[in-house]
């Protein structure tokens, strides 16, 4: 199956569990897509300590063959960059929507 996910906060716990979610999806032979928007985008600065292991997710996610995107305009909105994954725009976003079987918001 086919599964887009966009992630739409910075909220540590959400996108922990997005990503534990993703990576389930994986270790099940599904074909897992993530979009960050809005506040997703600041995905490598979130921070917290019962949360230590998101960072972990994140690796974990992309070495599985995980693909993540990022909304180039909520980037430069919030003056960032991001080193895990391309910049993409809304284009892109609708593309996963289109081809998922099933699409999930977290955020």
């Amino acid at each position: 199956m086919k599964i887009g996910i966009i992630l739409n906060t910075n909220d540590a716990e959400i996108c922990w569990n997005c990503f534990r979610f993703g990576n389930e999806a994986l270790k099940n032979n599904h074909f897992v897509k993530i979009f960050l928007l809005g506040k997703g985008v600041e995905i490598e600065n979130v921070n917290d300590d019962k949360f230590p292991l998101l960072e972990g997710s994140i690796k974990k996610f992309l070495k599985n063959n995980g693909v993540v995107l990022a909304c180039g305009v909520c980037l430069r909105i919030r003056e960032k960059e991001i080193g895990i994954c391309p910049v993409s725009g809304m284009e892109d976003m609708l593309k996963i929507v289109e081809e998922s079987n099933k699409v999930l918001v977290f955020g």
